[in-house]
């Protein structure tokens, strides 16, 4: 993620004398089907008798699955995939049911891995058969994008891009080609094999956004974009590019195409970062493919760190994993983010590129201190005072 600012996430009864073959044929009918019930006779549809719940269970599956044989028709304009729900539970009282199931998908050409999300199913029934009222979001799970009104789909050459209610084309078609021209600078700074495209969702509202990533609005309120998707080896399902209409709005076109490039390197390099790998190398890395081929000084580029160096708040460590929270000191944040930026740039001149995405590569396997002495044949504490010293420099 990078901040906009300083930028242009229950006794039974005992049967007395009866036999209890005698008692099951008086209660329950040569014919009838005894069982745990759901709801009362009357809920028959012949009025005969309770129904046993694992045949309506069953029925409920069936028309879930079979109205979920492909994507709604209000969905025709995205390339769609895959599409599957795999019910989990369900919940019948009398008419109504309550089917909890998890949906997968995948956005054709986009999507390595299949897309998910827990979804609630309300099915009502007619005579004896059910059919789906609503589809929704599991309670406590967040919505899709479709769930917040109509989407507008655009391509680029490189990108697609979801537009939710209310973004017009012309916006969508405009972040589709910056899109299309993150894509090729992240492959520049990551020259390893990835999908070499993006996938970009832009909401109809900062509220819309939050409500998609599942987070309070005030953590994306200082925001241009954030990414999603999963860390570690092998393919990556779902990586997003969330777009903050608000704050993304309010950037210059370098700005934009500083936070597009910064988020689609995060997606480039998602198979090799690990838990393992220092966030400040992994901000930093994606600040250094969005700024090495501009023309802005340390000083423009990093106007917060620049400040602090010249009143003589010289940081005494590379940025830790708080340093980058959101919701507290905004100049702090905007400190870490330089900083990491300016660490990584000064990999990249000294070792040379191959050696800073080698150093990335290896952080997410073993020890930062491992890392630094294979690739660069340095350590954390010596790296650290080099980076000082450049600092100083900088910004004296």
């Amino acid at each position: 993620m990078l901040p906009v600012l300083g930028r242009p996430f229950r006794p039974r009864p005992r049967p007395r004398v009866l036999p209890l073959v005698l008692l099951w044929l008086l209660l329950c009918g040569p014919l009838a089907g005894c069982g745990a019930g759901s709801g009362s006779p009357s809920d028959s549809p012949s009025g005969s008798g309770v129904r046993p719940v694992d045949a309506a269970e069953r029925d409920v599956r069936r028309a879930v699955a079979d109205w979920s044989a492909a994507p709604p028709a209000v969905l025709a304009g995205i390339p769609l995939e895959g599409w599957s729900y795999e019910v989990s539970s369900v919940r019948i009282d009398g008419v109504r049911a309550l089917a909890r199931a998890g949906l997968r998908y995948r956005l054709t050409g986009y999507d390595a891995a299949p897309a998910g999300s827990a979804r609630e199913v309300e099915l009502t029934r007619d005579g004896g058969t059910w059919a789906v009222a609503a589809d929704r979001p599991a309670p406590g799970a967040p919505p899709q994008l479709w769930d917040q009104g109509p989407v507008t789909v655009r391509r680029g050459a490189h990108a697609l891009v979801l537009g939710g209610a209310g973004q017009s084309s012309g916006s969508l078609s405009e972040i589709a080609a910056e899109a299309d021209k993150a894509v090729p600078a992240a492959s520049a700074a990551w020259p390893r094999p990835w999908a070499g495209r993006v996938v970009v969702l832009v909401p109809g509202s900062l509220d819309e956004m939050a409500a998609l990533l599942g987070r309070p609005a005030d953590e994306y309120r200082g925001l241009g974009a954030v990414t999603t998707g999963q860390t570690g080896a092998g393919p990556a399902p779902a990586d997003r590019v969330v777009v903050n209409p608000e704050g993304y709005g309010q950037l210059t076109a370098e700005g934009r195409q500083v936070i597009l490039t910064h988020e689609t390197t995060h997606v480039a390099p998602r198979a090799a970062t690990t838990a393992k790998t220092p966030l400040w190398l992994s901000e930093g890395f994606a600040d250094w493919a969005a700024y090495r081929d501009g023309g802005r000084t340390p000083a423009e580029a990093a106007p917060a760190l620049a400040r602090a160096v010249r009143l003589g708040d010289l940081p005494a460590a590379l940025p830790e994993p708080g340093a980058f929270a959101f919701g507290g000191d905004a100049d702090a944040l905007a400190r870490a983010y330089e900083g990491s930026w300016l660490a990584c740039r000064l990999i990249a001149r000294r070792w040379g590129d191959a050696a800073l995405v080698s150093l990335y590569e290896e952080s997410g396997r073993q020890s930062l201190p491992t890392a630094l002495t294979q690739t660069l044949g340095t350590d954390p504490a010596a790296l650290t005072r080099t980076w000082q010293q450049e600092l100083s420099r900088e910004f004296r």
